[in-house]
């Protein structure tokens, strides 16, 4: 309570990293990417709105997807036809509708026949559109044979949700239904993703600080104690701070081997008492990481009361001022869990997540280049496998399933930062795995401690560029992102070859690569020499 545990601090390092590499997920499906356009077959796929009406009052409006044929769907709003809402009989559609259709659109069960059959049969009838209900939950391509050649359609196709279908059907028995379909563009720069950069970039540069600063001031206190002479009260082991996880070459393996254990489970048990486990375990390390930086920030105003402590059961010396600011980081934690699906719960879900991610980089550091090598290297492939090649065994990216919790009623798993696409018409949300800042920022804090230790300028030193490097990267996932057409992207892949290649290739030019790459200090000279004559085996690092 009134220090971090490393123990929680590994821990809580283990189930961030288990979201490391997911920066956004799409809202569709895609399982058709070897299905090639072909004339008459060759629109591309856009997300359709369904505005409602029922007996001329506005009602719900859902979300489908366009088909691969029929005409380009209209995608301003005004423009857009306003038409009645008929329940096809055969409900399948794949025989000729019973009844004329007048100019209506048709609402359709998925079934046995191909879409395009659907589509001729309903345009044959007079319709002026066709809404396919999916026997799913998801969204999936509607697309064309290789072999189809009668591909005339001239009515738009779309494809709902098996949910978004049912609510459709229970409007037609409420009185007469209108809709109306339409496609509008998203915007060219998802605003979203900019502050979503920002903040990344922000959390990774005050953790940065913050452990450099804590390093800094161990060696100062040090330092100071080997002036008094006191060398016995020194503690040499774990680069000298008490209550920090250095991390080491097994652990750094170990961890990608374990975080894919953690993510199987969650993908496995993803249920909806599940998610409320993992909010509960979100909101125990909100606490930890918002109590402790609140206090490290007010115990600059309120020194007596942070030097001061008391004793309590359980948790051992916890200081004055950590009890004062402990209740207000569990009530917030608790209001947050209540009210989480409001619309503005993203705000409380970012600062606890940010408080966390700061004090977990304060907290387990890297102790040189080779094991934080290790680290990115493992955490870069296992990105990859469970973003994109897990598909081969689980028929769908386990890594993107877990982070949108799709098996659940819940907007996504709470391990992530999220901000509304507020000028984006179709809504959602821009999200970033805790990983993706994490574990990158572990490295980069580990190059402003190695500049202030060995007093680097800004520019002679390693911190600055890392930090262009890890933007770059990040800035490239959004790039590919939006060319990728909303495909949820590995982000590691892009940040750990700009950051760590950035950070060994200018080593290397410098030559302090081996320096970097073994020691992760500077070589210094003993200050307290001229003291004591130290032993022949002693030797004189950062720490002293």
């Amino acid at each position: 309570m009134g220090t971090s545990s490393p123990e929680m601090a590994a821990a809580l390092l283990l189930v961030m990293a288990a979201l490391a590499g997911v920066a956004a997920g799409g809202d569709i499906v895609h399982q058709d990417d070897e299905a090639p356009k072909i004339p008459g077959c060759s629109n591309d796929f856009v997300l359709v709105k369904v505005q409602t009406w029922v007996n001329n009052r506005e009602d719900g409006e859902f979300v489908g997807v366009g088909a691969r044929f029929g005409p380009t769907i209209e995608s301003k709003e005004k423009h857009a036809n306003r038409t009645g809402l008929l329940l096809a009989d055969p409900f399948d559609c794949c025989e000729p509708p019973t009844q004329k259709v007048a100019g209506d659109v048709l609402l359709v069960q998925r079934g046995k026949c191909k879409f395009t059959k659907k589509a001729k049969n309903a345009e044959a009838a007079g319709a002026s559109a066709i809404i396919i209900i999916n026997h799913v939950h998801e969204l999936y391509k509607m697309v064309c044979d290789r072999n189809e050649t009668d591909l005339d359609i001239n009515i738009p196709a779309v494809l709902l949700p098996k949910d978004a279908g049912n609510d459709m059907q229970q409007l037609l028995k409420s009185g007469k239904v209108s809709v109306q379909l339409y496609s509008p563009d998203r915007p060219l720069v998802d605003t979203a993703e900019v502050f979503l950069w920002l903040m990344a970039v922000g959390t990774i540069l005050c953790a940065s600080y913050w452990s450099a600063w804590s390093a800094r001031e161990a060696v100062t206190e040090q330092e100071k104690l080997l002036k008094d002479g006191h060398e016995s009260s020194l503690n040499f082991e774990a680069g000298g701070s008490s209550g920090m996880v250095d991390i080491n070459m097994t652990s750094a393996i170990l961890f990608v081997v374990i975080a894919s254990c953690f993510l199987i489970m969650l993908y496995k048990l993803m249920s909806y008492w599940f998610v409320e486990l993992l909010v509960v375990i979100f909101c125990i390390g909100g606490v930890e990481g918002l109590q402790t930086c609140l206090v490290a920030l007010l115990s600059r105003w309120f020194k007596p009361a942070a030097e001061s402590f008391v004793k309590v059961p359980f948790f051992g010396a916890v200081s004055y001022l950590t009890i004062a600011v402990c209740p207000f980081c569990v009530v917030f934690a608790v209001i947050w869990a209540v009210y989480r699906r409001m619309t503005y719960a993203w705000i409380g879900q970012d600062i606890l997540g940010i408080a966390l991610i700061v004090t977990v980089i304060q907290i387990v550091r890297i102790p040189n280049l080779k094991v934080g090598s290790v680290l990115l290297s493992c955490s870069f492939l296992y990105d990859i496998f469970w973003v994109f090649i897990s598909k081969m065994w689980f028929h769908e990216s386990v890594m993107i399933v877990v982070a949108r919790g799709d098996k659940t009623d819940e907007d996504g798993v709470p391990m992530l930062l999220k901000i509304p696409r507020m000028f984006d018409p179709w809504g959602g949300f821009s999200i970033i795995g805790f990983g993706d800042i994490l574990l990158p920022g572990l490295l980069i804090a580990f190059a402003l401690r190695y500049d202030w230790a060995a007093k680097k300028t800004l520019q002679s030193g390693y911190f600055l560029w890392s930090m262009v490097a890890y933007g770059s990267g990040l800035m490239i996932t959004y790039v590919a992102l939006n060319l990728m057409d909303g495909h949820g992207q590995p982000a590691l892949l892009y940040i750990v070859p700009f950051t760590l290649g950035t950070f060994i290739a200018l080593g290397r030019k410098r030559g302090e690569l081996r320096n970097l790459w073994t020691r992760g200090q500077p070589e210094r000279v003993c200050t307290h020499m001229h003291m004591q004559p130290p032993p022949k085996d002693t030797n004189c690092d950062a720490s002293s």
